[in-house]
């Protein structure tokens, strides 16, 4: 089993900064992670649909959210498996449940081409 676990949520104030962490491991000798294709984060506020953040392939091509250009940075280490979300100049309207995912994930014995999820952290933006 591939596991993603999250860290670096809590509150903040607007205009504050946060990283988010989430690093993918798995529970095997036989599923150790050799590659992780793509991670990134999503996001969802309450009442809203979970929506993209930022992503980020092996080789580092980034995508991003147009309402995060400019203030967030998503970033990986692929030696570690685990992928960051620096995320300044925070405002009310990002708060929400941050969930990591990570996508085509090779291990010794086998290719996972579906999406694996963490459990997601909570960012609290107070006004």
């Amino acid at each position: 089993q591939v596991q993603l676990v999250e860290s670096g949520g809590g509150l903040v104030q607007a205009g504050d900064s946060l990283r988010l962490s989430c690093a993918a491991s798995g529970s095997a000798a036989s599923r150790k992670i050799l590659k992780v294709n793509t991670m990134g984060w999503y996001r969802q506020a309450p009442g809203k649909q979970r929506e993209l953040v930022a992503s980020i392939t092996s080789g580092d091509r980034t995508i991003y959210a147009d309402s995060v250009k400019g203030r967030f940075t998503i970033s990986r280490d692929n030696a570690k498996n685990t992928v960051y979300l620096q995320m300044n100049n925070l405002k009310p309207d990002d708060a929400a449940v941050y969930y990591c995912y990570a996508r085509g994930i090779t291990t010794p014995l086998q290719f996972y081409g579906m999406d694996y999820w963490g459990e997601g952290t909570l960012v609290t933006v107070s006004s």
